[in-house]
């Protein structure tokens, strides 16, 4: 049999061969489709490094169509600087609150710097160089035998501007103003203790003792307002019992004081 005849017969034979390679059936997504290529065949798509393919797992790609509709969530963006309005009015101020509890004292600070120097004052006033004082003392016990006995004092510890006048016994204002006067005395034993502070001739206070068997010292105060040339003495006067004072020639029991507190026209 010639070449020429057997022409038909081999493209018979090779479609048949095609027709029964191709698969019947439709593969479903699930199937393999390699298992269906012949040994040694690969897809054109099938990476040539030799790595596994989707389709040599033995799965399809999925189409987008076949999978479930994912609603986006949507998230509202405010921006907030157009929305700013104008600075309002300032409130009105609210009720104060209740004070709190005193803190404890801080500790002491720096010194602070030393200030400038301060201007020179004017002079002061020449009122400032009128005074008077007095202060004398006696050291001699007295004993009263008449009605009134002036005390004389032997002893003098200030005595501004001869003031008082140690012969009579006597302070003599030398302005007029407020002044006061101070008597301090020691009793005798079992007699009796009467002084008086004078005012001129009249008796402005007194200073008494009751007869004791312990002798003790006494004072007296008074502030006077004097006229100039007015005098302030110490007299003793008897009663029906004997009346002495107590001092000695080694310690002053007996003093008399006074000073100018404040001139009447100040």
């Amino acid at each position: 049999m010639g070449t020429g005849s057997l022409g038909p017969l081999r493209v018979v034979f090779l479609l048949s061969a095609v027709v029964s390679a191709v698969p019947t059936e439709e593969p479903t997504p699930g199937d393999s489709v390699s298992s269906h290529l012949p040994q040694g065949c690969r897809w054109c798509c099938d990476p040539k490094d030799g790595l596994p393919s989707a389709h040599a797992a033995g799965t399809y790609p999925v189409s987008p169509s076949a999978l479930p509709y994912v609603v986006p969530e949507v998230r509202p963006y405010i921006n907030i600087t157009i929305l700013k309005g104008d600075k309002g009015d300032r409130g009105l101020l609210g009720t104060p609150g209740k004070p709190g509890k005193e803190g404890s004292r801080g500790d002491r600070g720096a010194p602070g710097v030393k200030g400038d120097k301060g201007q020179v004052g004017s002079p002061g006033s020449p009122c400032q160089m009128r005074f008077s004082a007095f202060s004398v003392g006696r050291k001699t016990a007295l004993h009263s035998s008449e009605d009134f006995l002036p005390l004389l004092f032997d002893r003098v510890f200030v005595n501004t501007d001869g003031h008082f006048d140690m012969a009579a016994g006597h302070f003599v204002a030398p302005l007029s103003g407020l002044y006061f006067f101070s008597l301090n005395v020691h009793s005798w034993n079992f007699k009796e203790t009467y002084v008086h502070v004078v005012h001129n001739e009249e008796a402005a206070v007194i200073l008494y003792a009751q007869p004791s068997d312990r002798s003790i010292m006494q004072s007296q105060s008074v502030m006077l307002a004097l006229a100039p040339g007015d005098r302030v003495w110490v007299r003793l006067f008897k009663r029906e019992r004997e009346n002495a004072i107590y001092s000695d020639d080694v310690d002053t029991y007996i003093t008399f004081s006074g000073h100018l507190i404040k001139p009447e026209d100040d």
